[in-house]
């Protein structure tokens, strides 16, 4: 330790200028920066609408489907600076000049692309949403305990559009008072974050765009392949429950228990995604549930549940299948917002006890470098207000209120 400073001493001996460079040329990068009204662009609102509308197709797929839904950042923020470079070149060889692609406007293009399909998958299109009409009501069962009369509403433009409005600002503004909190103070990792930056920097190298053509040339090509499959796939469809949509691998008495092979491409590329974990996880409960309980509980109709009524009603075999996921899952989930609630608390605790001990002892206390003060500032340096946030949220939930 001793050492080191010493060492550090001598080269600030030999070259004094070099701490005044480094501030000058981190003064620079933040003069640069432009703000954030001059980062939002229509160039990149367009490209942000169609890849949304992408996305947004294609998490709704696997909503609906396998009800996983896998990160798309790193991808949006590839198709973003594909989308502009485009552009660019575009423009370029029409000889009209267009303003520089900057790191911070393809971010803007990968933010709103996510938030896109963030409202598809947490707006409730794949669940609770679109199951408040009349039609989800009647099949629910008139008679069943809970299915209340007159708590139906059929979907609309209008007050779904009003309803996500309000839902997505009310988690917006509640982050806004711990956002320099987590990221400055306790200097917390978002992964999928951290990625996507390191990405998007990548890319506005001198070598970024070599690197993004091998990227942009291997997602074409299984994209292409993807294409072609689905297509093949098509001449033999006949309906549902046939051609490669249900293809008996295991013979026809598994074929009847569900077990068969889908070719789809959307389920291998959510499996890719997905860590060796949650596959075998699933994997395990569909030979569980599937493979055992069911057709254990099956066996007993007439005993367990009416033989009269059809096994997709909440009242037979249907009924087994969804409680018991849902306590399964409700278990492990309260289990898991337990433990982290405990570590988080845990962290917090040791992290401002750590900070009470470096300002008790301030002769010792490890100042920042020069660059994390720079980009501490640049972070804190535009935000939106606190007064914002503090009154936006209880009107949105005043909001939000009248409309139930």
């Amino acid at each position: 330790m001793g050492t080191r400073s010493n060492q550090e001493e001598e080269r600030e001996i030999e070259n004094p200028h070099h701490i005044e460079e480094g501030s000058v040329a981190m003064d620079e990068e933040l003069n640069r920066i432009a703000p954030w009204r001059k980062q939002i662009t229509v160039r990149g609102l367009i490209a942000s609408f169609f890849i949304g509308i992408i996305y947004s197709v294609i998490v709704m797929k696997l909503n609906l489907t396998t009800g996983l839904v896998p990160n798309l950042n790193v991808s949006a923020a590839l198709l973003g600076f594909v989308f502009i470079r485009i552009w660019t070149k575009i423009l370029a060889k029409a000889k009209i000049v267009s303003t520089p692609f900057t790191r911070q406007e393809n971010t803007i293009i990968q933010t709103c692309a996510v938030a896109c399909y963030s409202i598809a998958v947490g707006g409730g299109f794949g669940s609770y949403l679109l199951g408040l009409n009349r039609r989800t009501y009647e099949q629910a069962g008139v008679d069943t305990p809970g299915n209340t009369p007159g708590s139906t509403k059929e979907p609309a433009i209008g007050w779904m559009t009003a309803f996500l409005f309000v839902t997505s600002f009310v988690g917006l503004l509640a982050l806004v008072p711990i956002r320099k909190i987590m990221i400055i103070d306790y200097k917390l990792t978002y992964p999928s974050g951290t990625a996507t930056a390191v990405l998007i920097n990548g890319f506005h190298t001198p070598k970024g765009d070599v690197m993004a053509k091998k990227q942009v040339h291997g997602f074409v090509k299984f994209f292409a392949a993807s294409f072609v499959w689905a297509f093949f796939q098509w001449f033999f469809t006949g309906g549902d429950n046939c051609g490669f949509v249900q293809f008996p691998t295991f013979g026809l008495q598994a074929w009847r228990n569900s077990f068969y092979f889908d070719f789809s491409m959307t389920y291998v590329g959510a499996g890719m995604i997905c860590s060796h974990l949650v596959n075998l996880s699933l994997l395990l409960g569909a030979v569980v549930s599937w493979g055992i309980m069911w057709p254990l509980i099956k066996g007993l109709k007439g005993e367990w549940f009416p033989a009269s009524i059809p096994e997709s009603s909440m009242k037979s075999l249907n009924g087994y299948k969804v409680f018991i996921s849902i306590a399964l899952i409700l278990g492990d989930g309260f289990y898991n917002f337990v433990k982290v609630l405990y570590f988080t608390a845990t962290n917090i605790h040791a992290n401002m006890k750590k900070k009470d001990l470096n300002n008790t002892f301030s002769d010792n206390q490890k100042q920042l470098p020069l660059d994390d003060l720079r980009r501490n500032e640049m972070f804190a340096r535009e935000n939106i207000p606190i007064w914002l946030a503090c009154t936006g949220g209880p009107l949105c939930a005043c909001s939000l209120g009248r409309k139930k």
